[in-house]
Parts: structure tokens; sequence; C-alpha cells
């Protein structure tokens, strides 16, 4: 039994994969400003976008500081923030982006170990 529900898991995890390999991902990376840590952020989340998603995102780079309302609205609370908007769940990673593997596993792009 417990050998069929592993390969049932298996089974949609490799489905899950597959659906997301064909759907159109929106990113908004909130950042404070044009520090080293934000150009950090936007170079990694870049890099992660064009080498796994070349294509099939939408990147919007937000600066809290120039846009404190639309920052507010997503309810920002630290920077760099990155938010999953599409396709569902909603996620958010906040930090530098460097680890990208937790964002792969994040963004539906790899199964979690």
């Amino acid at each position: 039994m417990r050998r069929n529900t592993m390969s049932s898991i298996a089974r949609q995890l490799e489905k899950k994969t597959k659906e997301s390999a064909a759907q159109k991902y929106v990113l908004r990376l909130y950042v404070a400003g044009l520090t080293n840590q934000s150009r950090q952020a936007i170079e990694n989340i870049t890099r992660i976008c064009e080498e796994n998603l070349k294509g099939r995102y939408d990147l919007q780079i937000v600066d809290i500081y120039q846009q404190p309302i639309l920052a507010a609205g997503e309810q920002i609370i630290a920077a760099p923030t990155l938010i999953k908007k599409l396709p569902l769940p909603l996620r958010k990673f906040i930090g530098n982006m460097a680890n990208k593997e937790k964002i792969l596993v994040g963004l539906d792009l790899r199964p979690k170990k």
C-alpha cells in the first residue's frame, strides 16, 4: 500500500511540474533603491528566470521608495521581496534570491527533495 501511495505522489508531482512548464509566470520584485543587495536580487532572479522560464515570465521590478503605495498594498515589510502572482498559489520570497534551489521549489519548477 505504501509503495502505491509514493508512486501516486510522484505522478502528481510530475504532472504539476509539467503543467507549470506550460504556464506564464507573473513575478514582482520589490527592492529598496539601488543598493548592492537590490542589485544582487535583480541579477539573481533575472538569471533564474532566463535559465528556467525563458519566454514564459513577466518580471516587474518595483522600487519601494519610488512606489510606496504599491508596496504598501502588497504588505511588503522587507526588501528585496519577490512575489509570484501567477500561476497560483501566490508565494513570497524575502532576501537576495541567492538560494536558487529554494526559489525553483517555491516557483513549482522543481519538486521538494
